[in-house]
């Protein structure tokens, strides 16, 4: 899942270790929220939630609207301002590389967004269809799943998606670490071959 150039969301403040917006721009989501929301009803149908989603990421209509039924947790076929921000904040992460700290900050509320059928309890159906959200691919999601399904009962409960988190956190460590040692690597590289500066009359 990507955002389209030019999306103004790209000029968002947002904290890549916590994962959230700035107070400032928490109020310009509500008003482009509110913006949004032309039958003044605090909230966004599945039309609206859909028009926005074309408009703002490269998703088909199959993945916003099992997007819009995963964010409609309480399955009133609307979508509140709590609901949109976690979508916005979803949208960030995968736009600054940081979906695995977005798993790892809020385990809770995502565990629960890819629990569809509400049964404490996230399957491999329900896995699989939902991983687009974090960029996760098939191969990495099925390999995923049945390490940490321990049970062997074919699904994940909370205990054994609160695993998968801390495997996260370890995956973001050694990608920070990796960012940090190419540019150290480049910089001593350049050292090396840096001319030397002794003039003649030194010599």
């Amino acid at each position: 899942m990507k955002l389209k150039e030019g999306v103004f969301f790209h000029y968002l403040d947002f904290d890549r270790s916590y994962c959230l917006l700035s107070l400032r721009n928490t109020k310009i989501i509500h008003d482009y929220f509110c913006l949004l929301d032309v039958h003044n009803t605090n909230t966004l149908n599945d039309i609206q939630f859909y028009h926005f989603m074309r408009y703002v990421t490269d998703l088909g209509k199959k993945d916003i609207m099992l997007t819009f039924d995963m964010l409609d947790s309480d399955a009133n076929g609307e979508i509140d301002f709590e609901e949109f921000y976690m979508l916005v904040c979803i949208l960030l992460s995968s736009e600054h590389h940081v979906e695995e700290n977005f798993i790892c900050c809020y385990s809770d509320p995502v565990f629960n967004l890819l629990d569809m059928d509400g049964s404490t309890s996230i399957n491999s159906a329900e896995f699989h269809s939902a991983g687009f959200l974090f960029n996760l691919e098939w191969s990495a999601l099925e390999k995923i799943f049945h390490e940490f399904d321990v049970t062997g009962d074919e699904r994940l409960n909370y205990h054994e998606f609160h695993m998968f988190t801390m495997m996260c956190i370890d995956i973001q460590k050694e990608s920070k670490k990796k960012r940090w040692k190419w540019p150290l690597k480049k910089a001593q590289n350049i050292k090396q071959i840096e001319p030397d500066n002794t003039s003649l009359k030194d010599v």
